[in-house]
């Protein structure tokens, strides 16, 4: 049945539509779930105080941790014992960065998902 303007109506998503999107992200997330924690022990196991380079893997460990803390799991995103500016300027490096990749790539993927759709359409 073609509508006013000559063009089939489009079907509904279904399960087999965007269940193979979510999948491997969810996949992801389950993995990461399982590595962080080792992660975060580890980095925080060194007593010296933490500097530039830890501040950067803490800062882009720190998006990783919320999944665990939105479940009631305590882990540790930021080394109290540190060297002062330079662990903080490493730590903001290092969320921005994660951040950027991270929001850079879901806009590259939601763009192209948008420019899928509208040339089937």
């Amino acid at each position: 049945m073609l509508s006013t303007f000559g063009k089939a109506p489009s079907p509904k998503p279904s399960t087999r539509h965007w269940l193979p999107k979510l999948l491997p992200v969810v996949v992801i997330l389950v993995m990461f779930g399982f590595i962080v924690p080792t992660v975060i022990r580890t980095s925080f196991a060194d007593k010296t105080p933490a500097g530039f380079s830890r501040g950067i893997a803490h800062g882009a460990l720190m998006p990783l941790a919320m999944p665990q803390l939105l479940f009631g799991k305590d882990v540790a995103i930021y080394a109290s014992e540190n060297s002062g500016r330079h662990y903080k300027l490493g730590y903001t490096l290092g969320v921005n960065v994660c951040g950027a990749v991270f929001f850079g790539f879901a806009y590259w993927r939601w763009n192209r998902w948008r420019r899928a759709a509208t040339t089937l359409s």
